[in-house]
This record gives C-alpha cells, structure tokens and sequence, in this order.
C-alpha cells in the first residue's frame, strides 16, 4: 500500500477528507505498539538490517516482520533489499507530517481553551 502525504492544513481540514482520516488512523494505529515503537526508536539512528533489529529487540523474524509490516504500510518505514537481508529506515517526510497535526492541534487546543 502506498503512503499519500497529508496534505498541510489545519487539523480539522485534514480530519474532513475520509482519505486523510484513514492515512492518519493508520498511522496512529502503527504508533500504539509498543513494539513498534521501540522499533522506531532503533530507528532513530539511522537504517538498521531486519538481523540488528532482532537482536536489539530480542523478537523473533516472523513477530518483528509482522510489525515491521504495519510501519511499512502505515508509511512510517521504508525498506531495501540488499542480497538475502533487508534493511529499514524511517521515512522523514512522515515523521514531518505527524510533527505537523499533532504541532496544529496543540495550536488549536490553545486557542479554544
């Protein structure tokens, strides 16, 4: 599945477009983990092969592919393929979007309350 951006507006704009609601439910949903964000976390710095991610997460292949996965699809990871390993990295420009909402309904809690 292929990660759209969102656009950049204000949070009740990108909660209108039934798309955008879905992307940023998705995205969410990968975050809740706390597996996967321990995997984020690892990802902090910098791209990290599917091996250094199961010995630093002391997870097996099949669980660490499964949330590796929902990152992917959620559009928070990317990975590449180097002979028999893959190799993961966060995707910047979704880190940057979800800076953006979540900076935009602090902005707006602020203002309403």
């Amino acid at each position: 599945m292929a990660s759209v951006p969102l656009p950049a507006r204000a949070p009740e704009r990108a909660l209108e477009r039934p798309a955008d609601l879905a992307r940023l439910a998705r995205v969410f949903h990968a975050l809740s983990d706390e597996t996967r964000l321990r995997i984020v976390g690892k990802l902090l710095t910098g791209e990290k092969c599917v091996c250094e991610l199961t010995d630093a997460l002391e997870a097996g292949q099949s669980r660490l592919s499964f949330h590796l996965k929902t990152l992917k699809d959620a559009g928070l990871v990317t990975d590449r393929r180097a002979g028999r390993w893959v190799h993961y990295a966060l995707r910047p420009d979704t880190l940057s979007e979800i800076t953006r909402f979540v900076g935009s309904v602090r902005e707006g809690a602020a203002r309403c309350c």
